[in-house]
């Protein structure tokens, strides 16, 4: 780490001043917010504004649109996320100047230890809605619980809470092993796929990653696993877990599946738990409930509020999120940027019952995209129309020459499109009574799907 000439709990007392570089991100802004909550000075940059900017801002955080070295003036030191290399003009100036500079997850590290209980949720796939049904549990058992998640949770209207139990309910991400700066006592594992390559090398890289995270864990506290997920099973082959899955060989699984997958009772260590009815869609989202439950049933909370905290969640924004109808077609957004995440979603709106499912889909980032082009293609083939908008950059440069264009070569029937408006100009033309338009991604394609629905 760069100039850690302190510990960085050293800094997070009231009366110090803080530089958050890339403040509107969706963990930068929350740990903002909760700085600014513990009585400390918080101002920030961002290379754009956004609404998340705008909200920082009308909270009385100073927020600068541009990194520049003259925005870190009066900072005692520096938190910056993980796309805020060296090279960063703020950066730069702070490593310049001797003040010290820290990463995004030592600061939530720092904040967990804080708590008794700090639930960590970790996979490739599912950790927003995983964290979401958790949240909805805890406050269902009036738990009280202090939440950090990379999505919006309508109960919550925001993507964070500061609570005054005991218990701190953590999204928790793998990329450039950011999850390894926390101290869980209880470490969900959803899932292991091949994902951030631009970081790791290859997936037994990731796999790596994942195990450390487990190791984390202290002796007093619990590993929750899907059994299912061939990977996980060899990531944490040498660790005693919890298992969780649909098949029945888990210490965790549902009876009584119904044909929707969304009502079932959820049996731990052969006895019933409670019964459950989901209003979410989705394979993925029984494995997703099966792991909230698990973290629930460890830390003692009743059957009932389990089952109560997931008849009332009913997605986070941007999961399978509804957004209105238009000329007779309902317009869903969704997160899904992974051929893992597009398998899950294609698979869900198949129990929907919609005549045709028009996929408007922005892959996110260059290394991503050629590192799973095939897996790409194979899911969005699947659908019936597959909508192509360029690649959103993220973090990177497009030094590797690819394009979405590339990706529509290999879709029969599919179509390409270099901007968002064009998107929205595209689907205007092609809805129809009984169709489901989904725009799905990372980055910024749920614009196209809102410029549409303005139309109607």
């Amino acid at each position: 780490m760069a100039n850690n000439l302190k510990r960085l709990d050293s800094y997070l007392v009231p009366g110090k001043h803080i530089h958050l570089i890339g403040i509107g991100g969706v963990s930068m802004r929350p740990l903002g917010l909760v700085l600014r909550g513990m009585g400390i000075t918080v101002t920030g940059s961002d290379m754009n504004a956004s609404v998340s900017t705008d909200e920082l801002i009308a909270k009385g955080i100073e927020v600068h649109i541009g990194h520049r070295a003259e925005n870190i003036q009066g900072a005692d030191c520096i938190i910056r996320t993980a796309a805020a290399h060296n090279d960063n003009p703020e950066v730069a100036a702070a490593r310049a100047q001797g003040i010290p500079v820290f990463e995004r997850a030592q600061a939530w590290g720092v904040i967990m230890r804080e708590y008794k209980n700090a639930i960590c949720v970790s996979g490739t796939h599912g950790k927003t809605t995983t964290t979401g049904m958790l949240t909805h549990i805890f406050m269902q058992a009036q738990r009280d619980p202090t939440v950090m998640m990379g999505g919006y949770l309508p109960l919550l209207h925001a993507g964070h809470r500061v609570g005054s139990g005991d218990t701190i309910i953590m999204e928790s991400c793998e990329y450039c092993d950011s999850f390894l700066n926390f101290y869980p006592t209880v470490a969900i594992v959803n899932n292991i796929e091949a994902d951030h390559l631009d970081y790791f090398k290859d997936l037994d890289a990731v796999k790596r990653s994942f195990r450390k995270f487990a190791g984390l864990v202290p002796r007093t506290g619990h590993v929750i696993a899907n059994g299912d997920d061939a990977n996980t099973v060899q990531a944490l082959s040498d660790l005693h877990y919890l298992s969780f899955g649909i098949d029945a060989h888990n210490d965790i699984h549902p009876e009584g599946l119904s044909e929707d997958l969304r009502s079932f009772d959820i049996i731990c260590f052969g006895k019933r738990y409670c019964h459950v009815d989901l209003q979410v869609y989705g394979r993925h989202n029984v494995y997703n409930a099966l792991a909230a439950a698990s973290a629930a049933w460890v830390m003692g909370v009743d059957g009932a509020d389990v089952a109560a905290g997931l008849a009332s969640f009913h997605g986070a924004g941007r999961r399978m999120e509804f957004k209105g109808t238009y000329h007779g077609a309902d317009v869903y957004d969704d997160y899904a940027h992974h051929p893992g995440e597009l398998h899950a979603l294609i698979d869900a709106v198949a129990h929907m019952g919609y005549q045709r499912v028009i996929l408007a889909f922005q892959p996110h980032t260059y290394t991503r995209t050629k590192a799973l082009f095939d897996d790409f293609v194979r899911e969005l083939k699947r659908v019936d129309i597959a909508v192509l908008a360029e690649i959103y950059a993220a973090r990177e440069s497009n030094t590797i020459g690819i394009s979405s264009r590339d990706l529509a070569r290999c879709i029969p029937g599919s179509v390409y499109f270099e901007t968002l408006p064009e998107v929205t100009a595209y689907l205007r033309g092609a809805a129809q009574k009984g169709d489901l338009i989904l725009t799905v991604g990372a980055g910024d394609i749920y614009k196209a799907g809102e410029a549409l629905l303005k139309e109607e």
